[in-house]
């Protein structure tokens, strides 16, 4: 009879997950304290550097967060932190521009389109402000792709759906920073992307979800436009260099 070596996990990952399991949950709460790590190590009959080591996966996961020196607490993780983690992996599985397009061709045109419904007065303020200085940046001849960036980031929070924003966060800070690949080449793609842009804030401020899941449609179908005309090919994987 064969038998197989059991996979006996370290003891600082078994703390980590019966904590993370507590925090998931909610019998840890987020701005709560963590207990000391004597009174953990004592919970958990580990010595304190187990202890250590187990609530640091917590923290590189974004579940708790050093306030002084000492104290820890129980947060939530935000998109700003999650992003790069999963950005850095989509590059590590060579996603290619058709891969990250075709799931923006989904996901923005359905963002604006909720923001024109869900969007408060702050964040059309937001939207309108963005556009002004990428209206500004394009007349002066600068590439507007940070403050398209932006712009796509303020539409996400303004269709208050956390797993829309989650969802595609990652496939912007990817895609979108693309536009800096082709636009030198396209004086025109700075233009329709003030254009497009200036649609869709319409199109939110007016709660015309119709009118801005269109335009937001023909700014997205208008990056590959872009892509294609520059002679890129759309199965050329995302480089890490074209990340922000």
């Amino acid at each position: 009879m064969e038998i197989e070596k059991l996979k006996v996990p370290p003891a600082y990952q078994a703390v980590s997950t019966e904590l993370q399991k507590h925090i998931l949950s909610g019998a840890l709460k987020p701005g709560e304290p963590l207990p000391s790590e004597i009174e953990l190590a004592a919970k958990f009959g580990v010595n304190r550097s187990t202890v250590r080591e187990g609530i640091r996966q917590l923290e590189s996961e974004g579940l708790v967060r050093r306030e002084g020196r000492k104290r820890l607490l129980v947060t939530v993780p935000h998109s700003a932190d999650l992003a790069p983690r999963t950005t850095r992996a989509l590059v590590m599985h060579e996603v290619t521009f058709e891969e990250l397009w075709e799931v923006a061709m989904v996901l923005e045109p359905l963002a604006a389109q909720l923001a024109a419904s869900a969007a408060s007065d702050a964040q059309i303020a937001a939207l309108k402000a963005n556009l002004d200085a990428t209206s500004a940046v394009v007349e002066r001849g600068i590439s507007p792709g940070k403050l398209d960036l932006e712009f796509h980031s303020l539409v996400s929070a303004a269709a208050a759906n956390k797993v829309l924003l989650l969802s595609r966060e990652p496939v912007g800070l990817l895609l979108y920073p693309a536009f800096e690949t082709f636009q030198m080449q396209l004086p025109q793609a700075a233009r329709r992307l003030v254009e497009a842009h200036r649609e869709v804030v319409a199109g939110i401020e007016r709660r015309d979800g119709a009118h801005a899941e269109l335009w937001m449609r023909k700014h997205v179908a208008d990056l590959k436009r872009g892509w294609e005309l520059a002679g890129l090919s759309i199965d050329q994987r995302i480089e890490p260099g074209v990340t922000p």
